[in-house]
């Protein structure tokens, strides 16, 4: 195995839960950590000041679309991913295998790699592990994925079975692409909802070596109880020494529950997608804010919250906003749901420092009742 960039601080006397610090080559990384999605090298609504401000301290871009446009060879020339977006700080670049998997329409995947036609003009592409471990050395990410096959939910045992061991090969064939860049690269678990094939999944990343370790497939569906039984069982495989990420999830809830079970990374579109349709996270639970019942609500979305959007406006202003679709209700509604989902992560990260992390969760859903 290689030598982990990951060194865990502290653990919960009372569950799976951790605190860790993960290096790379933009700077440190405090965990448990939630990364904003910026899928095009942009986190939607907001800009890269704004993330400074609430606190983010890696947010995740995307191969296969950063691929299609503007092209990675074009990043790779104007200095990189950092320097294209104005970020300094560390930078995730999923593989682009969820991307295919969802476009399965437009894809066909072999033992070589994802045959596909662009989503934005029908043109054809093709992406092999190999390559989409160039596109990322080119964009110059800090932590690079390898090109899996996503499984859906329900799938048979055969299906399963077949998919993930094309993506233990494809796992391979990532690894013997890497060149020393210092970048790092983590393999990507999968096994849909059969747990031995997750363990043996596990065993075969082990053997290739990681410099970190995914759960894929997941929150494609399944019964969260169900999501959650798969992540505790195969987090706990995992090699404790590196850093555990359960790609795609989720609520704070997930989170939360995720974390309780051992994970240490997380990214999901959802507090950016949900600001731009008006639902936002508080401290007590979700708030539509096109209710009727904020139209002269002069109090912040959330009463306890310190971000730029709560310190300034109204929920009735905000809700004036959203009502007329101005665009600065997507930008205010966002600065809000970051701020929540990275504060949720701190507040997590200290309650494990001062191993009170099991009363923290029993507050976190007290809250929520009482809201």
């Amino acid at each position: 195995m290689t030598s982990s960039p990951f060194q865990m601080r502290c653990r919960s006397s009372h569950c799976a839960a951790r605190r860790g610090e993960l290096r790379t080559l933009h700077g440190s990384i405090q965990t448990p950590v939630f990364m904003p999605v910026g899928t095009q090298a942009t986190v939607k609504g907001v800009t890269p000041e704004n993330l400074q401000e609430l606190g983010a301290q890696i947010i995740l871009a995307n191969t296969y679309h950063l691929f299609i446009r503007p092209g990675h060879e074009l990043v790779k020339q104007l200095g990189g991913l950092h320097r294209f977006m104005n970020w300094d700080r560390p930078i995730l670049t999923d593989s682009g295998g969820f991307q295919i998997y969802s476009l399965k329409d437009l894809a066909k995947i072999t033992e070589d790699g994802a045959a596909f036609k662009s989503h934005l003009d029908g043109a054809g592409l093709f992406l092999s592990p190999e390559k989409a471990v160039e596109v990322q050395e080119a964009l110059g990410s800090d932590i690079m994925m390898c090109l899996d096959t996503c499984i859906p939910y329900p799938a048979t045992r055969e299906e399963t079975q077949k998919a993930t061991a094309l993506t233990g090969r494809w796992a391979i064939r990532s690894r013997e692409a890497q060149t020393n860049t210092g970048q790092l690269l983590f393999g990507i678990v999968q096994g849909g909802m059969y747990q031995d094939l997750r363990a043996e999944a596990v065993e075969a990343l082990i053997d290739i070596g990681f410099d970190g370790y995914a759960l894929g497939g997941l929150s494609v569906g399944e019964p969260t109880e169900l999501m959650m039984e798969i992540t505790e069982q195969t987090a706990a495989l995992m090699p404790q020494e590196y850093p555990i990420y359960l790609m795609g999830v989720g609520t704070p809830e997930n989170l939360v529950e995720a974390v309780f079970r051992g994970v240490d990374m997380f990214d999901c579109v959802m507090p950016t997608r949900n600001a731009r349709n008006g639902m936002l996270f508080t401290s007590t639970g979700r708030l539509v804010i096109k209710n009727a019942q904020y139209v002269n609500d002069p109090k912040p979305i959330d009463e306890s919250c310190t971000c730029y959007t709560c310190r300034n406006y109204s929920r009735a202003y905000l809700r004036h906003l959203y009502m007329a679709r101005e665009i600065l209700s997507s930008h205010l509604n966002t600065i809000h749901n970051l701020h929540y989902f990275v504060g949720l992560m701190a507040q997590i990260r200290q309650a494990i420092d001062e191993d009170r992390f099991e009363r923290f969760r029993q507050d976190f859903y007290a809250g929520r009742a009482n809201g």
